[in-house]
């Protein structure tokens, strides 16, 4: 399966999904004036990913922010992990915030409530 990298903007996150060299990250700010427009790809590519897995699955998320309209994307996108790790592969989520950013580790802890995927904090 083809890799979908997307650089960083000053408003987009950046994003690397390489299941060749096992690379899932989604970093920077998510605040596109499009989320739906944005997210578009990378929802299409998680559905053909999630299709035909690698055995592991580890998906780092270090966002220094996202708005609202960004939730649902990263909702849908962590409803794509799990679905793998309901075809009994390891799949990990970890969620790297910046050190004293009390909103952003809450974020994924709520996202780790919702979803059954282990989720490990480390901050940067």
């Amino acid at each position: 399966m083809q890799a979908l990298i997307l650089e960083a903007t000053v408003d987009t996150p950046g994003i690397i999904l390489d299941p060749a060299n096992n690379l899932f990250e989604i970093s920077g700010k998510s605040y596109p004036e499009d989320t739906k427009e944005f997210y578009q790809e990378v929802l299409k590519w998680m559905e053909l990913y999630s299709a035909a897995p690698n055995q592991k699955t580890n998906f780092i998320f270090k966002l220094k922010y996202f708005n609202s309209s960004s939730y649902k994307p990263l909702f849908d996108i962590l409803g794509k992990l799990e679905a793998i790790r309901n075809k009994k592969l390891d799949v990990k989520v970890e969620w790297h915030y910046k050190t004293g950013d009390s909103d952003m580790l809450e974020a994924g802890e709520e996202f780790a409530d919702l979803f059954d995927i282990p989720f490990t904090y480390q901050t940067f």
